[in-house]
């Protein structure tokens, strides 16, 4: 789950004969069975919106710039929502209510399949008409429910373990740590040095807001728990769940986690990391080549690097992010819908979104490329981050259960309650929330 964020603008030359090539791949029209949602009927050409949370680094204009130019008959208009996701969300529903078609092709955060294709809000798509197998399979499951495609992948996410190379160099420790205990260690190492002064060790997203959820679920998943399993059922009275909100719990107090952390959400915990405030931090990969900006925007440009998230007893996991474009039930011109998606979530159009916004690819070739590892060294850890990560709960009432994750982790990490409370309390809201869903 990738939240919008000021990014990086670069110029990316891709052609538009191989950009028409891809539009010219999709079908026409015709249906397919939507399963649990009935029929789509996949017909009507002309124009569309795209929603999707408010983009400030070009990157959607970018995109659509390319496929108005090719269909100057069937143009995409941006439809720019908050950048908050739950706004985001809250804004979907409230137009599905209405059953308006206003809306035609959606941005959806993965977490939110389910729940979407559940209401029927969206459309059931023919999966032959998209090149899945060559997406990494983790993040080609994000788009499925019940046996069906309800999303194609356009953009995927997992979080990476940020450090500072050189103080790690100057404390004598030779490789990032893998584990909890041997990232409390080097920092303390660090934290020893003059030129680490004032320093704080850890931060991840710890605002009462989904970054929450992703870093509580991490810290369980990284323990060896789940907050839910394949079928909805929580497992937070697990002795892994406790070693993992413990975990959190026990650095804030410690100070391994910095006190502020729990005001952070992403922009602010980037600007910690780049102004030199921190030794590591949990963050997207969106924040590589703004923390590697040589123009004095970054005070540790050429000073740090990624490694996979550390866990209990080894190598983390991340939480699964990215979003999914989806087709409104209730649009217009679903044919034109179905070929802009092809064109959108394209191996083509990823390779030159990559320059603009450096959200992970869905596509296994780009993390493949020499060009691309040279040009964005970030990747290989991104990937590994991808294959490992662990998807948010897949529950209908997706809204409520992160709700209650964010009120009851927040709880635990602030002092207002123990992680045992904490944890009891969440087991039996969720267990509640998704009974017989």
């Amino acid at each position: 789950m990738k939240i919008r964020t000021t990014r990086a603008l670069r110029r990316c030359a891709v052609s538009c004969a191989g950009l028409a090539a891809l539009a010219a791949c999709g079908s026409g029209g015709g249906s397919v069975s939507s399963g649990p949602a009935g029929r789509a009927s996949f017909e009507g050409r002309g124009p569309i919106t795209y929603v999707a949370g408010a983009d400030n680094t070009g990157t959607v204009q970018a995109v659509l710039d390319r496929w108005n130019k090719l269909h100057p008959r069937e143009k995409a208009t941006f439809v720019q929502l908050p950048t908050d996701p739950d706004a985001q969300r809250q804004q979907m529903i409230q137009n599905a209510a209405t059953r308006s078609d206003a809306f035609t092709v959606l941005s959806v955060d993965v977490v939110w399949n389910s729940e979407f294709a559940a209401h029927r809000w969206v459309d059931r798509l023919p999966e032959t008409g998209f090149p899945l197998r060559r997406m990494l399979k983790p993040i080609v499951t994000t788009g499925m429910y019940r046996g069906g495609l309800y999303s194609v992948p356009a953009s995927s996410d997992g979080g990476m373990l940020y450090y500072r190379t050189d103080l790690l160099k100057q404390a004598g420790v030779g490789q990032p740590p893998t584990t909890w205990a041997e990232l409390k260690a080097d920092c303390a190492k660090v934290r020893r040095l003059p030129a680490a002064k004032g320093m704080s060790c850890y931060a991840g997203q710890f605002q009462k807001y989904e970054g929450l959820t992703v870093n509580f679920a991490e810290a369980v998943n990284s323990a060896g728990g789940v907050v839910t399993d394949a079928q909805g059922r929580p497992h937070l009275d697990s002795p892994e769940a406790g070693k993992g909100l413990d975990f959190l719990v026990d650095s804030f107090k410690d100070g391994t986690i910095a006190k502020e952390a729990a005001t952070y959400q992403e922009e602010d915990a980037r600007r910690a990391f780049q102004s030199g405030k921190l030794v590591f931090e949990r963050q997207w990969p969106y924040m590589y080549p703004l923390a590697a900006k040589k123009d004095g925007s970054s005070k540790v440009a050429g000073r740090f690097a990624v490694a996979p998230l550390p866990g209990l007893n080894g190598p983390g996991a991340s939480s699964l992010g990215g979003h999914n474009l989806a087709l409104w039930a209730s649009a217009k011109n679903k044919a034109t819908a179905l070929d802009f998606i092809r064109f959108f979530t394209s191996q083509e159009t990823q390779r030159f979104t990559l320059a603009y916004a450096p959200a992970a690819p869905t596509y296994q070739a780009l993390y493949q490329d020499p060009g691309l590892v040279r040009k964005y060294p970030y990747l290989p850890t991104l990937k590994e981050s991808i294959l490992h990560a662990v998807p948010r709960p897949r529950v209908f009432g997706y809204g409520d259960v992160t709700a209650a994750v964010q009120r009851e982790a927040f709880a635990a990490i602030t002092g207002a309650k123990s992680s045992a409370s904490a944890l009891r309390d969440l087991q039996r809201d969720l267990r509640q929330q998704t009974a017989g869903k």
